[in-house]
């Protein structure tokens, strides 16, 4: 994308998170299926955080995550692009505020990450929301100067080749021996150019926003231009026996062979 292109782009989204930011609150809370059983717990595992460790929560949202950061001992500086947004982080802290600095702070911004200070964290987290981005290799190369050496990136992302505009759930039913039973399975249409497009993270919510899909060449390569390398990978999926949604085409048990969401780890070179 052309650069006026992408701040538009950039924008369009910084206002739609502003619109839906009570929306987001209300139904999100502090957690949902999708945090609980999928993007969590890898997250906990690829985080591998030590108290008293400092983190960067990139695009931090109502401040789920920076909560739980904190909860477990970490010195935290939460930032995301939409007043509305941090406001709504600000009001639902209140245990270890002494640990968490929320900020107004756009991570497509390079200077103003950079401003943060070099070598000041130990690690760095962007929860669901690099698909959010006009752009990811500023905040990539914004971090392999903000990280100390050794440091990590841990993210969790819609997964590309799964779970993206380009695709449409579906339910046929199937003869196997005799017994006529319902497959659920993912039809993908597009997956290697990288597309914008408008979606909507929850059903109802006041305004579309735009998702930016990236193949994973695009989605890593971003960090191993900027000197990181991957060490960490989980696809996630819900377990067969996950209680269904109200929607029989919606994730969940029905589609327990096929990952919705990817969390990795990337690791800045002790060498930079």
């Amino acid at each position: 994308m052309a650069t006026e292109d992408l701040r538009r782009a950039n924008e369009e989204t910084r206002e739609a998170w502003n619109q839906n930011a009570a929306f987001w609150d209300e139904r999100m809370g502090e957690g949902n299926d999708f945090v609980e059983v999928l993007i969590w717990p890898a997250t906990e595992r690829l985080l591998d955080l030590r108290p008293g460790e400092r983190v960067l929560d990139i695009a931090c949202g109502n401040g789920l995550t920076s909560r739980r950061l904190a909860a477990m001992g970490a010195e935290v500086v939460a930032l995301d692009f939409a007043t509305e947004m941090i406001a709504y982080a600000v009001e639902r802290t209140t245990e270890h505020t002494d640990r968490i600095q929320y900020l107004v702070l756009d991570a497509t911004d390079e200077a103003a990450l950079l401003a943060l200070g070099k070598g000041q964290f130990d690690a760095a987290l962007c929860n669901m929301a690099m698909f959010d981005m006009a752009e990811i290799e500023p905040l990539m190369r914004a971090l392999s100067r903000l990280l100390r050496p050794g440091g990590r990136f841990v993210f969790s992302v819609l997964h590309p080749c799964f779970n993206s505009s380009h695709l449409a759930l579906v339910a046929e039913q199937e003869d196997r021996e005799g017994d006529l039973v319902t497959v659920c399975s993912v039809k993908i249409f597009s997956y290697i150019t990288p597309t914008v497009t408008h979606a909507v993270a929850m059903r109802g919510q006041p305004k579309p926003q735009l998702l930016f899909h990236r193949p994973l060449e695009g989605l890593l390569g971003a960090g191993f231009e900027a000197g990181f390398v991957l060490d960490g990978l989980e696809e996630r999926a819900f377990p067969p026996d996950h209680p269904p949604g109200k929607d029989f085409l919606s994730w969940g048990a029905n589609f327990s062979e096929i990952p919705p969401v990817l969390v990795a780890r990337m690791r800045l070179s002790r060498t930079r």
